[in-house]
């Protein structure tokens, strides 16, 4: 057991150098983004193929891509914009195709035939003026995405260890992007910061998108703290939680900061109700020390930015004044979505008309933020159906077994993240999918593994 820990621990040092070094040398060659990312997807490709996926190559190939998506994009790396996706969606169908899904994903099946009517009536409503595939694509290529995931993980047994790979591959992207923004903007010393979102601070690039991936980061850092018992490793997950916390913060854009609380609240209310009553004790320490390093990041983030930081969070401007809408004009989107469910109810207004309806009602062409608001007014009736599909077959799923105890986080993740942030991002549809594996901790069922292999 030593001697497997100490490979991991030394697999994982390997990689955080890599990724450091991957972060710097993109921020000094920049052109150099896409070969890279070329070379990592075919390498990807290659594992997957030449091992047939018998590990899960697949899964971790996806986790990797949904962990860099942002980055990828924020360094022109990708083709085009919904690369991520459609690679997070590629990698997981090869490796359906050589290990199959599980007979229980009929909902899920359901799920994705309800996207497309909405496609149709997409043909119909949206104007001659209006780029009806990028329109569509951008709109539907969150929701197939996450189809794709769940019909590859509900159901799906795998190894706790591998489970913790799969983390690994998606944490690893995260480090690179932070380590891209500290070799971009260094010091928020002297420039200028914006309360509706710093672009000065996430290397030009959304604050919104930034801000929900080291969120996620923050949320896979947290627990490994309490995953992973080596000294070592929790010394060296503590800075780059320090690191990741206020490259979040200073983004100014709260959703993905407050996601991430609430996810590590969730993990922590799972993980202790599993702990033995020997392990309470370490684990409280733990939660201390945790609880010790967010409120370090705070006060430096506040220093750093000269107090506004807390104006943002608690709804000022930057006179110190207590502002009307605390959502900066996501209600006004909402209003307008539920407006167009109200007169669509059947069929909706078509994938990608949204954008088109708001110009028409609002003066201003602007996606949306909310992906369950746009399911409804796009999907109509359908949409409905999707969403209570996507809500309750996860919950029936962990009261049958209750074997994952992230699961709570990785549900409060995805909805948390497509009220805020609808589905730009693969990241949400992703995590959606691992909160549906079926986690098989061998060293705890050496008999049931014993009957599986004789039968």
């Amino acid at each position: 057991m030593k001697d497997f820990n100490y490979i991991n621990n030394q697999f994982y040092i390997r990689m955080l150098l890599l990724h450091i070094g991957y972060g710097f040398v993109i921020y000094l060659f920049p052109s150099l983004a896409k070969i890279i990312l070329m070379g990592i997807m075919a390498s990807f490709l290659f594992v997957i193929i030449d091992r047939k996926n018998k590990g899960n190559e697949a899964l971790m190939a996806a986790a990797y891509i949904a962990g860099g998506e942002v980055f990828f994009r924020q360094t022109s790396a990708v083709v085009f914009y919904e690369t991520g996706k459609y690679a997070v969606i590629l990698f997981l169908l090869i490796g359906m195709f050589f290990k199959g899904a599980s007979s229980k994903t009929v909902p899920y099946w359901l799920y994705l035939l309800m996207l497309f009517p909405g496609v149709v009536v997409a043909s119909m409503t949206i104007s001659y003026d209006g780029d009806f595939r990028k329109l569509v694509a951008f709109n539907i290529s969150g929701p197939v995405c996450l189809g794709v995931s769940a019909l590859y993980c509900y159901y799906k047994k795998i190894k706790r260890e591998d489970f913790q790979r799969v983390l690994l591959m998606m944490l690893m992207p995260l480090v690179a992007q932070m380590m891209y923004l500290y070799f971009y903007t260094p010091s928020m010393d002297d420039v200028r910061i914006s309360l509706s979102g710093n672009y000065a601070a996430t290397g030009g690039f959304g604050p919104n998108q930034i801000s929900s991936v080291l969120g996620l980061g923050v949320f896979l850092l947290c627990t490994r703290l309490f995953s992973i018992r080596d000294r070592l490793i929790n010394t060296i997950d503590m800075l780059l939680l320090i690191m990741m916390g206020y490259r979040a913060l200073i983004t100014f854009s709260r959703g993905g900061v407050l996601t991430a609380i609430v996810c590590v609240v969730c993990f922590l209310i799972f993980f202790y109700y599993k702990q033995d009553a020997k392990r309470i004790e370490g684990t409280n320490i733990r939660i201390f020390a945790m609880g010790a390093l967010f409120l370090v990041v705070w006060f430096f983030s506040s220093m750093k930015t000269s107090g506004l930081i807390f104006n943002r969070y608690t709804n000022r401007n930057a006179a110190g004044e207590l502002k009307e809408d605390i959502t900066t004009g996501r209600v006004e989107i909402i209003e307008t979505e539920l407006t167009a469910f109200y007169h669509h109810p059947i069929t909706g207004i078509g994938v990608g008309k949204g954008r088109e309806y708001r110009k028409e009602h609002l003066g201003i062409g602007i996606n949306t933020h909310n992906e369950i608001s746009r399911l409804l007014s796009e999907h109509g009736i359908l949409g409905i159906v999707a969403l209570c599909i996507l809500i309750f077959v996860p919950i029936v799923f962990w009261f049958k077994f209750q074997n994952n105890y992230y699961f709570l986080a990785f549900v409060a993740f995805w909805f948390l993240t497509i009220n805020h942030s609808a589905m730009r991002i693969a990241q949400p549809a992703f995590v959606y999918g691992l909160a549906l594996l079926y986690i098989v901790d061998e060293k705890k069922n050496p008999v049931h593994r014993k009957r599986l292999a004789s039968q």
